[in-house]
């Protein structure tokens, strides 16, 4: 088959599997901010903020590194063995502080100490199964990658609607039913994250194969090798969650307390609308990154890694379009209340931004292929530098648009950085005038829609039809090309 044929059919694969859990989001959205309030939903999203920032420190690059060492070495049993051992060492000891000092955790986060538990609780889980994912995307196994990750979204899901709508329900029609016993009023949070515990749980279950089947046996050698790869990689991870959720954190430390939350929740539940985007970002890079490496050892790998850049940048230009012109109709379809609305201006930065986002990592294959990650940590860490400056300075005078234009500018300085870096350690062929064109147009047509006609469907439509008509005229042959040939 042809690579990229394959590339793309395992990232629509990859896709639905990583585009599911945080189509969740989605999918919650409705539910959550019909029945909380805005400073609920922005209590809510401070907690996964967090949650999202301690992921990073209990992987610490070891996905990564797991894929560096997996690839072409003979044994792979030591390099899953190594792996698991390391995870469940460090998350075990992890657990073990973070219960003893749960009490200071929730006072320096602000946060109750009850959802500090189940915050520690999920972590731990999500930790165990790093290593058993990034097996499966290793061993080219989608379909059973996207099986796991969809039983997790429905029982999430599942136990959402039971605990919010379902069983407030059944208990008023039966105050002394069964269910009774386990409702209690003003517990809605509180479910929230139990839904996650037991969904989180459930997976790991379905991942414990891997765990009973392998032969443990601890490299340190090979482990210190894992570990060289790896913290550079933490380094970015730990800059890359702070330009996604550190702003959320920052809206409700620095806005003024009787207004905080209320703002954090309009802000989040707005910028849920962007993660169409991140979603499609998402799925390609789940698929791109193990056809770097396998693909790195080819005969001229540059080029394959130019057109798949190239194609990355066309779709990506029709979805910044279509969810722009649209932004309205999916506003009434996801946020059902209109107070969370007059957050709707950040909606196109955001988009750009994880356009952006998307680009840059596609183009930081240089870096990954090359073992330079640490050039991957410095960009990270300027894009974290410039979100958390100007959050810090614009904040108290902008609200949450501070926070969208801080996401936008972090990423595109991280995608500019990796152009020019990449240009004298890995030089790749980038078709960078058909990019800038299509990345133009798509841009200005947005800021008409949006901006200059106020979101009118009369404007945007028309717009829309025009850029899907240039890239049909300009991209239908070499699309055929790659779809079609066998």
């Amino acid at each position: 088959m042809n690579p990229i044929k394959k590339l793309f059919k395992q990232t629509a694969i990859y896709g639905l599997a990583t585009v599911l859990p945080r189509m969740l989001g989605f999918l919650l959205l409705p539910l959550y901010t019909g029945i909380l309030a805005t400073a609920g939903y922005g209590k809510v999203t401070v907690i996964f903020s967090w949650i999202a920032i301690f992921n990073v420190f209990l992987a610490y690059g070891m996905e990564t590194a797991f894929f560096r060492f997996y690839s072409g070495n003979d044994d792979k049993e030591r390099v899953v063995s190594t792996s698991l051992i390391s995870i469940l060492g460090t998350t075990g000891v992890f657990a073990l502080i973070a219960l003893v000092f749960q009490n200071t955790m929730a006072g320096i986060t602000n946060i109750d100490v009850g959802f500090v538990r189940y915050a520690i609780y999920i972590l731990v889980l999500d930790a165990f199964v790093i290593i058993p994912f990034a097996w499966l995307r290793a061993n080219e196994k989608p379909m059973k990658y996207a099986i796991i990750k969809i039983i997790n979204v429905i029982v999430n899901l599942g136990l959402n609607v039971f605990f919010l709508l379902a069983l407030p329900d059944m208990v008023a029609e039966n105050p002394d039913g069964f269910f009774s016993s386990m409702y209690q009023p003003n517990f809605e949070i509180n479910y929230i994250f139990l839904s996650n515990l037991i969904a989180s749980g459930v997976t790991l279950v379905l991942m414990l194969p891997l765990y009973l089947d392998c032969k443990y046996a601890f490299d340190k050698v090979l482990w210190k090798k894992m570990m060289n790869y790896a913290w550079p990689v933490l380094v970015a991870g730990i800059a890359f969650t702070i330009n996604e959720v550190f702003d959320k954190i920052l809206l409700e430390r620095l806005l003024p307390e009787e207004i905080a939350e209320s703002q954090t929740g309009m802000y989040a539940a707005c910028y849920k609308l962007g993660l169409f985007m991140m979603l499609f970002a998402t799925a390609f890079r789940m698929g791109i990154e193990p056809f770097f490496f396998s693909h790195a050892g080819t005969e001229d790998p540059q080029k394959a890694y130019a057109q798949i850049t190239n194609y990355f940048v066309v779709l990506g230009s029709i979805i910044l379009l279509t969810v722009v012109v649209f932004a309205d109709v999916l506003k009434i379809m996801f946020i059902h209340d209109e107070a969370f609305w007059p957050a709707m201006s950040i909606v196109p930065l955001i988009l750009l931004a994880s356009f952006f986002l998307g680009i840059y990592h596609n183009l930081s294959v240089w870096y990954k292929v090359t073992d330079k990650t640490r050039y991957g940590a410095f960009i990270s860490v300027i894009g974290a530098i410039i979100t958390i400056g100007i959050n810090f300075i614009f904040i108290p005078r902008i609200g949450y648009m501070a926070s969208a234009i801080a996401t936008l500018m972090a990423y595109g300085t991280m995608m500019v950085l990796s152009y020019y870096l990449g240009k004298s350690h890995y030089p790749v062929p980038y078709n960078f005038r058909k990019i800038l064109f299509y990345l133009g147009v798509s841009v200005l047509f947005s800021a008409i829609s949006f901006y200059g006609f106020n979101r009118n469907l009369y404007v945007g439509i028309p717009l829309l039809v025009l850029f899907m008509g240039l890239v049909y005229k300009l991209e239908n042959d070499k699309l055929k090309q790659v779809f079609l040939r066998k």
